[in-house]
Order: C-alpha cells, then sequence, then structure tokens
C-alpha cells in the first residue's frame, strides 16, 4: 500500500476527472505531482530519520577510579548496615568485608599511584575536607 500526502491524492484525482481547459496544462499538473511526492518523501524521511548516536562523556582513568572508590565505600556501608540488621552471619560478614577492603585498598592504592605520575593531586569532589584533629571542615 502507497501512502499519499493528501494534495497527491487530490493531484491525481484531478488527472483523472476531466475539466475545462482553463485550468493547468499536463507539464503543470506532472509538476505539482512531483513536488508533491519530493515533500512526502522529505517529510516521511525527517520524521522517520534514525537518531544520532548519543556520545557519552568520556572518562579518565582517575575519575573511573574515584567513581569506583565511592561505590565500594557505598557497598562497605551497606554491609555494615546488613550484618548489623541481622541478616549476615559473622563469617560472611567478615569474608565480605575482607574482600571490599581489598578492594578499595587497591582501587586507593592505583588513585595514588596515578595522582604521583601526573604530578598532581586531584581532588575528589565526593571526599570531605579532614581538619588536623579529623574533623570535617
Amino acid at each position: 500500500m502507497i501512502l499519499l500526502s493528501p494534495m497527491a491524492a487530490i493531484l491525481l484525482l484531478q488527472m483523472q476527472v476531466p475539466t475545462d481547459t482553463s485550468g493547468p496544462d499536463a507539464t503543470a499538473k506532472s509538476f505539482l505531482l512531483f513536488v508533491t511526492v519530493v515533500v512526502t518523501a522529505g517529510v516521511l524521511f525527517w520524521i522517520f530519520k534514525p537518531a544520532p548516536a548519543e556520545r557519552g562523556v568520556e572518562k579518565t582513568r582517575l575519575a573511573y577510579l574515584y567513581e569506583r572508590k565511592e561505590q565500594t565505600f557505598e557497598n562497605l556501608r551497606d554491609l555494615n548496615f546488613e550484618y548489623k540488621a541481622g541478616k549476615l552471619s559473622d563469617a560472611d560478614f567478615t569474608s565480605m568485608r575482607d574482600s571490599m577492603e581489598q578492594e578499595a585498598a587497591n582501587i586507593l592504592a592505583e588513585i595514588e599511584e596515578l595522582e604521583h605520575e601526573s604530578g598532581n593531586r586531584q581532588e575528589d569532589p565526593g571526599e570531605p575536607v579532614v581538619g588536623s584533629l579529623g574533623q570535617r571542615r
């Protein structure tokens, strides 16, 4: 089934129905039909064109590690909460906590190594500033 715009359908009907001689000649009708088809094709293409692929912001390795650090610390807090709620046994809590702490230590070591290589320390936006007495500023 071919879809035509209303204007194209009217033009096709007018071409088949005899009209008086004062109307447009065959060349004008052909031109109007051609323009209608082109406009209809353009509108359909514009409506159904594929969306451009969205590219996310490219992260540096350091930004990725800061993100993983925050996620690991959040997982440790959740693990501690579930242990205090009685959902985990002592053995399960200890083994999971040890593995998460090891993962956090590896992440922190890699962050420190990358910051040392770059020569400057980038502040983690989620990290609170701690004074000499261990209090947040």
